[in-house]
C-alpha cells in the first residue's frame, strides 16, 4: 500500500472527513521520482468544531505518528470545519510553500 493510500485511510477512519484530499507533492521537491515524502493534507471534519488549530495538527500529527517518523519529510495540513471550509476556504486553499531542498546549501 503506498504512504498516500495509508494517510487517507487512517484520516478516514480517524475523522470522518466530509471531505479530504491527500496530495502527493513530492514531485515538487528534490527527491527520486515516485517519492512519497512530501504531502499536503486539505480535511474538512465535524471534530475540528471549536478546536484551534493546533490542536486540529496534532489530532492529524498523532493519528499519522508512525507515517511522520519513518517515511514523510514535510506535511501540509489545512484542517477546516463544514462552516470554515464553505465560508471562506473552498475556494482559496492556501499553497504549500516551496521546498528549500532540506540539508542542501544554497548558492
Amino acid at each position: 500500500m503506498t504512504i498516500e493510500a495509508v494517510i487517507e485511510q487512517k484520516l478516514l477512519s480517524a475523522f470522518s472527513p466530509l471531505h479530504l484530499d491527500v496530495i502527493n507533492e513530492s514531485h515538487q521537491h528534490n527527491v527520486a521520482p515516485g517519492s512519497e515524502s512530501h504531502f499536503k493534507v486539505i480535511i474538512v471534519s465535524n471534530d475540528f468544531e471549536g478546536e484551534r488549530l493546533i490542536k486540529r495538527h496534532r489530532a492529524i500529527n498523532s493519528a499519522l505518528s508512525e507515517e511522520l517518523s519513518q517515511h514523510i519529510h514535510a506535511l501540509a495540513l489545512h484542517t477546516y470545519t463544514e462552516k470554515e471550509w464553505h465560508d471562506y476556504y473552498e475556494a482559496n486553499t492556501p499553497l504549500s510553500p516551496k521546498c528549500l531542498g532540506g540539508s542542501k546549501k544554497r548558492a
